[in-house]
Parts: structure tokens; C-alpha cells; sequence
């Protein structure tokens, strides 16, 4: 690879590791003005690759699809999950891009997503600006099965204690009914999509099949006032033991959990 991607990813990688050092301090200004250095990184390093001209030996997840969108699918999932902003599952994941980025995304492509990108972090670590990872269960960090989020979020978002479903749940509500509240126009796919969400909150839908954005938020963040400060306090207390326990890879991709023998008397 040429040096100037090179450069780029290493570059990439430093700010990664400041960005979780501000987070961890609790420094919210640096964090912002460090992800914004990273996004500006990160488009850089897109046209580095561009340069280099098109690759004979693409993975599935790395190579564009036949039709719709042609950006990668791993680039797909990332979008989708920013979107979210919580771990999500691979039917999720296809509904929102589909409806929010217009894609086509057939979420059974995403079942092996995560394996290959944990043999990626293992093979050559933190060689790419992100990966796709797993979330991971408070009680043992085992990696939860169908959730997939992005590692370069801070470790207390990944973790999934008792009341993190519901939680992720109404964080992602909020976050798709923001999302729709920007649009000129709603479509049929997109207000679609907002509904599903309001079904399942308490007081967030108007009528059968109907939504309005404040009014999902509104909802949803009635609900989180009473789960998410609980919710908080267990992420951090594993997430802190996580950190003291688990190496980077552990961190990212969870602990596999071995039977044991049975052994009889």
C-alpha cells in the first residue's frame, strides 16, 4: 500500500486511541473536535484508496453490490448502525439502511459479517479506521449472538446488561424518529419504519400504521427517564471490568465461552 494511506491509517489509528482517552475523561469537546479530525482522516483515506485503482481480491463485505448502493457492504452496516447509534441486529440493520439510505441490504449476507472482521483485527490489529464488532453480555463479555455495533464506540455502548434491549430500543427510536423529523418528505419506506418503533412504546403512535416524529420522541424519552440511569450503571460497572480483564480483542469481539467436560462419578 502506498505510503500516504499508510500514513492516513496510522494517523487514523492514534486518533482512535485519543478519542477513547477523552471519552474516558469525560471530555466531550475533545471528543467532538477529535471526531471531527477523524471524519475529515477518514475521507482522505477514501480517495487514497480510489487511487489505487479498482482490487481483484475483495472480500463479499468489502466488494460493491451488483445494484443500488454502490459503497461496500461493511460501509452499509457502519451507516446503518451510526444511524441507530446502538448495537443492533441484522434484520435491523437492512430495515434501516434500506429505508433511510434507499440500499437493499438482504440482512442474511450479514450473518458472517463479524467473524470476518474479527479474523481482520486479529490478523493485522487496528489496521482499519473501524470495525464491525460484537456487543458484549455484562455478566461474562461474551459476544451477544445477532448484535453486531462499531468499535470504535466507547465499551459502556457495546455492553448489554438486563435492561439494555429496551434501552437500545428507545435510543434508536429517538434516533430514527430525529432522523425522519430532518426529512423534506416522508416516504412510504421511511414512515414505515418510524412506526414499527411506535407500536412498541407506550403512547408514541397517533392511530393504526401512524407516527409522528416529536411524538416518538417525546414517548420514548418518557420511558428512558425511568431505565436508562439504572441501565448506565450497570454498563459501566462491566465496562470497567471489562477493561481490567480483556485485552483489545476481547474488548471487541467478546470471550468465547467453552463448555465444560462433563466428568461423571
Amino acid at each position: 500500500m502506498p505510503d500516504a494511506a499508510e500514513e492516513l491509517e496510522q494517523q487514523l489509528t492514534a486518533l482512535l486511541a485519543e478519542i477513547r482517552q477523552a471519552r474516558a475523561a469525560g471530555d466531550r469537546p475533545r471528543e467532538r473536535m477529535l471526531r471531527a479530525q477523524h471524519q475529515a482522516l477518514h475521507d482522505e483515506w477514501e480517495s487514497a484508496l480510489t487511487d489505487l485503482g479498482p482490487s481483484d481480491a475483495r472480500s463479499e463485505a468489502d466488494a460493491p453490490r451488483e445494484s443500488g448502493s454502490l459503497l461496500p457492504l461493511r460501509e452499509q452496516v457502519h451507516g446503518a448502525l451510526t444511524l441507530l447509534n446502538v448495537a443492533a441486529a441484522p434484520k435491523l440493520i437492512a430495515q434501516v439502511y434500506n429505508a433511510c439510505f434507499g440500499g437493499d441490504i438482504n440482512s442474511a449476507k450479514l450473518t458472517s459479517l463479524r467473524r470476518d472482521e474479527e479474523r481482520s483485527f486479529r490478523t493485522a490489529p487496528f489496521s482499519r479506521p473501524y470495525y464491525l464488532c460484537a456487543a458484549l453480555t455484562a455478566d461474562r463479555f461474551a459476544p451477544v449472538r445477532g448484535l453486531l455495533a462499531i468499535s470504535t464506540w466507547p465499551l459502556e455502548q457495546r455492553i448489554v446488561g438486563a435492561l439494555s434491549p429496551r434501552v437500545d430500543f428507545l435510543r434508536a427510536a429517538v434516533s430514527i424518529a430525529e432522523h425522519v423529523h430532518r426529512l423534506p418528505d416522508t416516504d412510504r419506506a421511511t414512515a414505515r419504519l418510524l412506526w414499527l418503533f411506535a407500536e412498541n412504546i407506550p403512547g408514541a403512535a397517533d392511530g393504526i400504521g401512524q407516527a409522528k416524529p416529536h411524538a416518538v420522541i417525546r414517548a420514548a424519552n418518557a420511558e428512558l427517564e425511568t431505565h436508562e440511569p439504572i441501565d448506565r450503571s450497570h454498563r459501566e460497572a462491566a465496562a470497567a471490568r471489562a477493561r481490567a480483564q480483556l485485552d483489545d480483542a476481547g474488548q471487541l469481539f467478546g470471550v468465547n465461552l467453552k463448555a465444560v467436560p462433563h466428568t461423571g462419578t
